[in-house]
């Protein structure tokens, strides 16, 4: 298959991201795999959303946490978007995890825990997982190195990616030594010589975000693992069209 096409916050360049709707229209498209991002209601509920504030996202206010997920599934979470998509909530990771189970699609979970540090956020999220049955085909991804720590305690076979904006000439060996056997980094970072680097580790790097056809094919002439994009459609149509398998 060459570089893994996963749609970011699903298809999110033409639905709301994180939303049923935008997950919906990423499988259609095709992607290989869906990346969202998850964080606790004031209840423990696991759900996906990206901000920690609500303002962007939905028609409320005020922090993610601060509010039980009966309260927060009365938001709405489409019509920012647009007039059509009125009436998207914010999914639970529950629900994306019956919709996603049985289908052909790989699955980036990001904990949203470098901001607000979610107690118990790595066990309640694994151990959904694994009720599911959906371990093998899931990456768990953090900026946060503790939760890098955490998410190794509980498994140490499960992949668990390490993400990062930040240069360090020592990156590969810093991610490995957290207990990372991933690497996920934004695209200005990707060069040859850290994909080499990864390589002679035996870590996966996958770039975020790319959107335009450039950066897609930088990113698959340099062999990346997996790119996060908004546009999955787009992404497709360049690596069926150009890098056969």
């Amino acid at each position: 298959m060459g570089t893994e096409i996963y749609a970011h916050r699903g298809a999110s360049k033409y639905a709301p991201e994180n939303t049923m709707a935008a997950f919906e229209l990423a499988y259609k498209m095709q992607a290989d795999g869906i990346e969202t991002d998850v964080q606790l209601t004031k209840d423990n509920i696991p759900i996906l959303i990206h901000d920690e504030k609500l303002s962007r996202t939905t028609n409320g206010i005020g922090l993610v946490k601060d509010y039980t997920y009966h309260e927060l599934k009365e938001l709405d979470a489409g019509n920012w978007f647009g007039n059509n998509y009125s009436g998207q909530i914010i999914p639970t990771l529950e629900e994306f995890l019956a919709w996603v189970r049985y289908k052909p699609l790989k699955v980036n979970i990001e904990l949203k825990n470098n901001k607000i540090d979610y107690k118990n956020l790595e066990f309640i999220v694994y151990d959904m997982l694994k009720a599911y049955k959906l371990l093998d085909k899931t990456v768990l991804s953090t900026f946060n190195p503790l939760s890098v720590n955490r998410l190794k305690a509980l498994n140490q076979y499960i992949e668990i990616a390490l993400l990062t904006s930040r240069k360090n000439k020592n990156l590969v060996t810093s991610a490995r030594h957290l207990g990372a056997n991933a690497l996920h980094i934004k695209y200005r970072l990707l060069t040859s010589r850290i994909i080499e680097e990864s390589k002679m580790a035996n870590m996966k790097v996958r770039v975020y975000t790319v959107n335009t056809s450039p950066s897609i094919y930088k990113s698959f002439d340099l062999g990346c693992n997996g790119i996060f994009t908004d546009v999955p459609d787009i992404a497709r149509t360049i690596r069926r069209e150009h890098y056969p398998k």
